[in-house]
């Protein structure tokens, strides 16, 4: 076995940061789960549910705020909430 590396002329992505669709809304209600009713910009609400990073770093979020959504193209009635701006 050789220890050499394999180099790729291309940077390497997963599929699933290739295929998101990057959106803003506003939080309309708490549910139960950390899930969140927001309402795009575009007017459709859907639900999110927050990122790991900001359950890891303890950002709270509540009725009101504005944040930043990540949606895959096979479900778009579900989020995930990737950031929470600031007012």
């Amino acid at each position: 076995m050789s220890n050499a590396k394999k180099t790729h002329s291309e940077p390497t992505e997963n599929r699933s940061t290739k295929e998101v669709i990057e959106l803003e809304g506003t939080v309309l209600e708490t549910l139960p789960n950390a899930l969140f009713k927001v309402e795009l910009e575009n007017g459709h609400v859907i639900l999110g549910h927050i990122s790991g990073k900001m359950r890891m770093h303890y950002i709270k979020i509540i009725p009101g705020d504005r944040v930043s959504l990540e949606m895959t193209p096979y479900d778009l009635s579900k989020g995930r909430i990737t950031y929470r701006h600031k007012n």
